[in-house]
């Protein structure tokens, strides 16, 4: 498994490569945009063979702020063909720290999705000096640069301003007093080109001898792309993975896999974000193994499963609840026989073990309601799905067991961006309830005497960008890693997760939490005594605000409110000084990691009393809505804005 680079995957999981006419597709304009394996190389080869014409050197750092479509790909495969090391920088991320990832890798070049992405992070390019170009991939006919030679200046005077609040987390311009002077001078100019330019200069390159040079100078140990991932502190922090310990992950965890097949009748719809490493591994592995691709988003899931009928589908928790929620919410507007009939069959899902087929009287009804019920429910996915598999994310044994039941296999997996991806998962076979299965081959798994798992495997990173310290925190030196998660193994190897050593939670969109920040930010204020971050395995999440009791007395005298202390926590004038305290400590956080429910409280509350009416039906302060919605307050200034959402 070791010993292979990740553009070498596109020759087959056993060193040949499998034709795909259909390998890649994009939705455009209404149709499938495909692309065969043969135009998908030609592309990636070509784009690598077109970055000669810029200044660079191997082992250069190249951000990609890129949608999850073919365009990263192309992009994604050519900079590790060319020598370089690639950055995805997530796109939901603020622009703050986007700028300091940008600033922290030194990025001399910035592969972009489209010119609206390029208009939002373009004024604050000036805060990277190393900055020399940037590639757009997908641009409208109508979009010409002004080229000067085959580049365009941009100049001072050409940027807009940044807006003028002052805020001391942000770069130095915006903590200064505000003017009325144009942003600082570029460092140098910076040449905008489109990605079709930069293919057809290496279209004129191209030669099997050239692209051969390529290949023969990339090495497995180099490293591939670092990968931003959230820390206990309000700083990213860069994982360094190699083209080895990403390719070893990959042929590990789909040759694991029963039954799988090579070839296009396996096809894949990919919705989740490239620029985390449990999409961009099976994009990898789909590659590899020559399956037929197709890429999607949220907003067009539902859509794209009826009609691309996938066969596999990684996805995290969130899909499968609002699938869930959905199929719930039928109960209420069914005639009286209906209602009973859905109800009757989501009852015979709760007792379904996926471990062992159905048996006697219980085996008879599932055949009844397969016809009945199910069978709609399928449809849902497409209706071919021979697997679902979840990460990201704690799953509940009770969504696998429904979704189960009714013949849409669900299976769970776990694995860290330290350690390029997957290192265990449930399937065929192997499928035990409220477990994350067994490890994949090459993985070993051990328990700390306070139960923190521990791995260690051939595909493990380097470390952590530019923290020494962190690094040697997180492994050992005899090559084991601290996965910050508590855990247990029971006597067949199938692994459980119980619990977080590390001072960060996951929400059930798959996406990291990082509380300490939140917290410290909130507890900066004379008014608060203690405050506490929640929404471990939730859409979003709550805060949890205990008062200081003499500060927000000293407040209500000087509001000359007539309230006794009972109704301190319901008083519009208090519930508002407390949400724009939130709203500040809100501005600095990507959208996912706000604050958009909290409850005041005083001591002798329960937590987990709170916590369930912050989740309840209409419970706490604030907009919980779903977890696309709001999550910035109104003091955040542009540059602590994300660029998006999903």
């Amino acid at each position: 498994m070791l010993h292979r680079t990740l553009p070498s995957l596109l020759d087959g999981a056993n060193g040949l490569a499998i034709a795909n006419d259909r390998v890649l597709n994009q939705w455009r304009k209404g149709s499938w945009q495909s692309f065969s394996t043969e135009a998908f190389r030609r592309a990636m080869e070509e784009f690598a063979l077109g970055l000669e014409t810029f200044d660079l050197h191997r082992g250069d750092r190249v951000a990609l702020m890129m949608h999850s479509d073919v365009g990263f790909a192309i992009a994604d495969l050519g900079t590790l063909l060319a020598g370089f090391v690639n950055i995805p920088i997530d796109l939901t991320q603020t622009i703050e720290n986007i700028l300091l990832i940008l600033q922290e890798v030194e990025a001399p070049l910035l592969v972009i999705s489209n010119p609206a992405l390029l208009d939002q992070i373009r004024p604050y390019l000036w805060e990277v000096p190393t900055l020399k170009a940037v590639i757009v991939a997908e641009v409208p006919d109508s979009w010409q640069a002004e080229q000067t030679g085959g580049s365009e200046a941009v100049s001072a005077a050409a940027l807009p301003t940044p807006a003028p609040e002052t805020c001391l987390q942000i770069p130095h311009l915006l903590c200064e007093t505000p003017t009325q002077q144009p942003c600082p001078p570029v460092p140098q100019a910076l040449r905008v080109c489109a990605l079709a330019e930069v293919r057809e200069w290496g279209r004129q390159r191209w030669s099997a001898e050239a692209v051969q040079a390529l290949e023969d100078a990339i090495a497995p140990a180099d490293l591939a792309t670092i990968i931003y991932i959230a820390s206990e502190t309000k700083r990213p922090k860069g994982v360094m993975l190699s083209h080895e310990a990403i390719a070893a992950n990959v042929l590990a965890s789909f040759s694991s896999y029963p039954n799988l097949q090579t070839g296009p009748d396996e096809v894949a719809l990919l919705f989740l974000p490239l620029n985390h490493i449990f999409a961009r591994v099976f994009l990898y592995g789909h590659l590899a193994w020559g399956h037929s691709i197709y890429f999607s988003d949220p907003n067009h899931l539902i859509k794209h499963l009826r009609r691309v009928k996938p066969t596999f589908l990684i996805t995290v928790p969130r899909l499968l609840e609002k699938v869930h929620e959905r199929i719930l919410d039928q109960v209420n507007h069914l005639s009286h026989f209906d209602r009973r009939v859905l109800q009757w069959a989501i009852n015979l899902t709760t007792r379904f073990d996926p471990a062992q087929p159905p048996q006697k009287l219980y085996r008879l009804q599932m055949q009844l309601a397969e016809r009945l019920v199910f069978i709609k429910w399928r449809e849902v996915f497409g209706g071919r799905l021979k697997a679902c598999i979840c990460g990201g994310a704690a799953l509940s044994g009770n969504l696998v067991k429904f979704f189960s039941a009714a013949g849409v296999p669900v299976y769970q997996g776990y694995g860290l961006t330290e350690t390029s991806g997957v290192l265990t998962y449930t399937r065929a076979g192997h499928n035990r309830l409220d477990t994350v299965g067994r490890p994949i081959p090459g993985v070993e798994i051990a328990l700390a005497p306070d139960q923190e798992v521990l791995v260690r495997a051939p595909f493990l990173m380097q470390g952590y960008y530019h923290d020494p310290a962190a690094t040697a925190a997180a492994l050992t030196p005899d090559g084991w890693l601290h996965t910050g998660d508590f855990g247990t193994l029971d006597a067949d190897g199938f692994l459980t997760i119980t619990g977080v050593k590390k001072a960060l939670f996951k929400l059930c969109t798959g996406k990291y939490v990082s509380p300490r920040p939140l917290e410290q930010e909130l507890m900066a204020s004379p008014l608060v005594d203690k405050a506490i971050t929640v929404g471990a395995n939730h859409k979003f999440c709550a805060m949890v605000i205990v008062p200081d009791l003499d500060a927000l007395r000293h407040q209500v005298e000087n509001w000359d409110l007539d309230l006794t202390q009972p109704d301190w926590w319901h008083h519009p004038r208090i519930t508002a000084l407390y949400q724009s305290l939130i709203d500040t400590a809100n501005c600095h956080f990507p959208y996912w990691s706000t604050v958009r429910k909290f409850a005041l409280v005083d001591q002798s509350e329960g937590l987990d009393e709170v916590v369930e009416r912050l989740y309840g039906e209409g419970g706490g302060r604030g907009d919980g809505g779903d977890e696309g919605d709001g999550g910035e307050g109104e003091a955040c200034p542009v540059y602590a804005r994300s660029l998006m959402r999903y």
